[in-house]
């Protein structure tokens, strides 16, 4: 027999596994470790949003399966959403489904849409469902670099995705975007978006846009939607999500929005595969879209101290870095006494000197070595904690680099 699965055989080891692993162990031991590494949001949902959950399971007709598409009022709820943010008009019966999660969804449609062979360009570094969901799909990945000197240059970008269509055999069949980006917190605006919509359809490529971090930013201008473009529903398809605007992250509870025939087949994979989320989740999230959004001001603002916090505390430590002007991660340049060791290295050492946890960039593509991400998941009295904790592994490099360098 096969020493290991096609698809499993197919995908790389998971970089995070070991991180992981030392934290469970390093916690076993009594370390009290300050986690930065998951973006796992650590706040209550708001409160009406639960009060509509609890109602709504009390009523025993919805205990029954749901629909795989989602529910029409929730589908309703997100055409509004796009409307109301965007000034984008998308029909809730053929451009919205409801899916479990955004990350659901870019996975089950990269199974609908990849044919074994087929390319697909997608960014590096990269929150990993992005490459690997055409990966496990049978697609061939291209990788497009996405930030120089640790930054996003849309020029730069279009460029490289320019040599990567023209040296593709086969043509690439759809490409990947994401901002605010997941890990690197960097920003698009709506020039990249119309140069990238009309390089989608002179080269006939889809386009899929993860836009989860939509309302998660930091300055007076929020992220748009590569959907405000004029067109852009004829090739492309973004995905949202409520994990992190509504501090929902178990609720599982995303969409994807655009191009009918994308959402069509999406709609298609997922009737074999689910029967959408639990009614009574699909409810609440409609009052969460519907309902008051100061609550994602709030959210929002508690981000934001925390990612001041975060770069006072770091930087009085001795590590600079650069403020994120969105998402729930900053995207940090290892000090450069410790750069030579590698971010795996580098994110170990955090972990067993200082108890601190982060996510090596290496973990996110290639592009991401020289770099960790930090979740802005722990209160400002943690972050605090922690900063002092690495002050004392950056006070002296040598002795560190002695100790764990081989």
């Amino acid at each position: 027999m096969p020493e290991e699965f096609y698809r499993i055989k197919r995908l790389p080891p998971y970089v995070f596994a070991e991180v992981n692993r030392l934290k469970a162990e390093y916690r076993a031991a009594g370390m009290d470790i300050i986690d930065f590494g998951m973006g796992n949001p650590d706040m209550d949902t708001p409160t009406h949003i639960v009060n509509k959950l609890c109602e709504t399971v009390r009523k025993p007709r919805t205990h029954r399966y749901s629909a795989s598409r989602g529910i029409a009022g929730l589908r309703r709820a997100q055409a509004g959403y796009y409307g109301r943010r965007f000034g984008v008009k998308v029909d809730p019966e053929t451009e919205v489904i409801a899916t479990l999660g955004s990350k659901e969804g870019l996975a089950n449609l990269a199974m609908a849409i990849t044919a074994p062979g087929d390319v697909m360009l997608v960014p590096n570094p990269s929150y990993p469902i992005h490459p690997y969901g055409f990966m496990i799909a049978g697609g061939t990945l291209r990788h497009i670099q996405t930030l120089q000197d640790g930054a996003f240059d849309p020029e730069a970008y279009m460029r490289a995705l320019d040599r990567a269509v023209m040296h593709s055999v086969p043509k690439p069949v759809a490409v990947v975007v994401s901002f605010p980006s997941n890990p690197t917190a960097q920003l698009a605006d709506l020039d990249f978006y119309a140069d990238l919509i009309a390089f989608a359809r002179k080269h006939h490529l889809w386009v899929l846009s993860d836009l989860a971090y939509a309302e998660i930013y930091f300055d007076d201008t929020p992220p748009p939607s590569v959907l405000q473009i004029e067109g852009a529903k004829d090739v492309a398809v973004e995905f949202t999500s409520l994990s992190k605007t509504y501090a929902m992250p178990g609720w599982r509870m995303g969409f994807a929005v655009g191009n009918a025939r994308l959402i069509e087949a999406l709609t298609r994979i997922k009737s074999y595969l689910d029967y959408g989320a639990f009614t009574p989740v699909q409810v609440a999230a409609a009052a969460a879209l519907n309902g008051p959004q100061d609550c994602v001001a709030e959210i929002r603002s508690i981000y934001k101290s925390r990612r001041d916090t975060l770069i006072d505390a770091m930087g009085r430590a001795g590590w600079g870095i650069p403020p994120p002007p969105a998402t729930m991660f900053a995207w940090a340049p290892i000090p450069v006494p410790f750069r030579a060791m590698g971010s795996m290295a580098f994110s170990k050492m955090l972990l067993a000197e200082a108890e601190v946890a982060v996510s090596p960039g290496i973990g996110f593509g290639e592009y991401g070595e020289g770099y960790v991400r930090i979740g802005l998941v722990e209160n400002e009295q943690r972050i605090r904690q922690a900063a002092r904790n690495i002050r004392q592994v950056l006070a002296d490099p040598s002795a560190m680099l002695s100790k764990y360098q081989t």
